[in-house]
């Protein structure tokens, strides 16, 4: 998985050129359009950048929300001041994507300058990885970078497509860097190595366990999936979230980590709810001794324990999904107190990757995000790396090139 990077362009390769690079700015906007959390747009600062001194034009494109069609909310007008302000210099902005009007801004564009481009979804064509859609987005660069690390495990025009025809195609430096991190860092950690997961649901993360099993240690559940766990080894759960098709497959992930000599670990405790609410009732109590009509929503001061006392043993540590209801903060305390300890094993040299969506939240929550050593902008991507599973917007990039150098 060895990728050019924009690193190995060098000025000669990039004064004057017209260069395609697709970002994730895919921010979240309040009703005022303005932005609530800049994280996506700070990742790209970078690459840009590098790109900017080096001389290069740059026609810098991303999708927002998910927009039918051409729809005003979407547009990436509001992320204009921002990128200004972290760029240092003026970013223009375009009102389409392609066309003559685009055509006319990039002709007139002086080397080190930004043009944003409108929301590449507001093209049906650009989902579709429709190849005249792609062929009219690349007519207008002269190569092209993926820095969109959030989208990339997405066959669109924007990040498959353009590669087809834009030479060289090659990735930005938060793309490998995450590369660096979820595929480097899980193949070839540190040991012991240690992975945490979480979430509601044991089918949404069962590629991830599976994958995990072949390369960790030690592996510590959390979160709505672990009550799937406790029924299939006959414990009663009361009106805990289960899911009943999965329990033989929960059984089978334990014989398996037996089998390869993983060990995994289940919250001996939980703190359970009287109902799904924020202000409900709650009270800890073994894992073992669930009653009827209550519902387990974090894991309990035990377990919080033991889970800490174990990665004391870790160099190497890979977080995907809370450990609770993290949004009501009656049931947040399982999955802060996991964040805290991350950034205290951070601080002795452990490497901590934080492998996307609601655990990064969570760090943000607590404070903690500048600490670990990475934290993936990416969901759905890092889910499906961390499965093993190819992205089709990193295939689609130039291989990077081993040079063997001769002895003189």
């Amino acid at each position: 998985m060895a990728k050019k990077s924009v690193g190995d362009l060098t000025a000669a390769d990039l004064e004057g050129k017209r260069v395609f690079v697709r970002a994730d700015l895919n921010v979240p906007l309040d009703e005022n359009q303005n932005i609530t959390d800049d994280t996506r747009v700070r990742a790209a600062i970078p690459t840009i950048q590098y790109l900017i001194k080096n001389g290069a034009k740059v026609i810098l494109s991303s999708h927002l929300g998910r927009p039918k069609g051409v729809t005003p909310k979407f547009s990436l007008a509001p992320l204009v001041p921002r990128l200004s302000e972290l760029l240092g210099i003026q970013v223009t902005k375009a009102d389409d994507v392609i066309g003559p009007e685009v055509e006319k801004l990039v002709s007139g564009l002086p080397n080190g300058s930004v043009l944003l481009l409108e929301n590449v979804r507001f093209y049906k064509e650009e989902e579709k990885n429709d190849p005249d859609f792609a062929k009219k987005l690349a007519s207008l660069a002269d190569l092209y970078v993926n820095d969109a690390f959030g989208t990339a495990h997405r066959a669109h025009a924007s990040t498959e497509g353009v590669t087809k025809f834009l030479k060289p195609s090659v990735a930005g430096f938060l793309l490998q860097k995450e590369l660096d991190y979820l595929v480097g860092a899980v193949s070839n950690p540190q040991r012991p190595f240690a992975a945490i997961v979480g979430g509601s649901k044991v089918s949404s993360k069962i590629g991830v366990i599976e994958s995990l099993l072949e390369k960790c240690d030690i592996l510590l559940l959390g979160g709505g999936m672990i009550f799937t766990f406790y029924k299939a080894q006959g414990l009663s759960v009361g009106s805990s979230l289960v899911e009943e098709d999965k329990l033989e497959l929960a059984t089978t992930l334990l014989a398996k980590a037996k089998e390869k000599g993983v060990s995994l670990l289940l919250p001996s405790d939980v703190v359970i709810a009287d109902k799904f609410a924020p202000d409900a009732n709650s009270q800890v109590v073994p894992a073992s001794a669930i009653p009827d009509g209550w519902m387990g929503l974090d894991i309990g001061p035990d377990s919080v324990a033991s889970f800490s006392s174990t990665l004391e043993t870790t160099k190497t540590v890979i977080w995907n999904g809370p450990m609770g209801v993290f949004e009501f903060d009656k049931f947040a305390v399982g999955t802060e107190a996991i964040a805290k300890k991350l950034a205290d094993l951070s601080g002795k040299g452990v490497t901590t990757i934080i492998g996307g969506g609601d655990s990064v939240a969570a760090v943000e929550k607590v404070g903690v995000a500048d600490v670990m050593s990475h934290i993936s902008t990416g969901g759905g991507a890092s889910l499906e790396l961390l499965e093993g599973k190819e992205l089709p917007g990193v295939v689609a990039l130039d291989e990077a090139v081993t040079v063997t150098r001769s002895k003189l």
